[in-house]
């Protein structure tokens, strides 16, 4: 008696996994190719709930300070206030390690201050310029600071989001 004992797979069974993961390639690809620029968009908005609750935070600690004269002294930074709000340098001092970059140190964010708007700039975005969100200081007495995003898109939670454009 002779016994063939067959090893491995036949070039049928071979050329049907290739197919059935070609076909599955095709519909997943197309999904995953947009990934990078949602999560840059993601950033940029995250980062502008960062700046509201930073501003209001920091807003609670000048109240219960007594409105204390400029500048305050929060987690050993000096930050100079307008309206009982951070101005627009202040605001990025008060920010997490790593958010902004400073002293040539990398951050996910470049903080660039003009007059009283402080614009956080993603690094590495597609185009920077429509890959931000801006930060400008209480303009009066009782107002609040405006923080947006650029483009400025519709989105929920409060405040506008980005929507494209990273």
């Amino acid at each position: 008696m002779n016994r063939s004992r067959q090893a491995g797979f036949t070039l049928v069974e071979l050329v049907v996994v290739i197919i059935v993961l070609g076909v599955l390639a095709a519909f997943a690809v197309p999904r995953f190719m947009g990934i990078d620029t949602q999560a840059r968009i993601a950033s940029v908005n995250s980062l502008a709930g960062t700046l509201r609750s930073t501003a209001a935070m920091a807003h609670s600690v000048y109240m219960a300070r007594g409105n204390p004269p400029n500048p305050v002294i929060i987690d050993g930074q000096s930050v100079t206030f307008t309206n009982g709000y951070p101005n627009a340098a202040g605001i990025a001092l008060l920010l997490s390690p790593g958010t902004v970059t400073t002293n040539n140190l990398g951050g996910a964010f470049t903080s660039t201050v003009a007059g009283t708007t402080n614009t956080f700039t993603l690094n590495g975005a597609n185009t920077p310029a429509t890959c931000a969100a801006t930060y400008t200081a209480a303009a009066a007495a009782g107002a609040t600071p405006t923080v947006a995003t650029v483009p400025v898109g519709l989105g929920g939670g409060g405040g506008t989001q980005v929507t494209g454009g990273c």
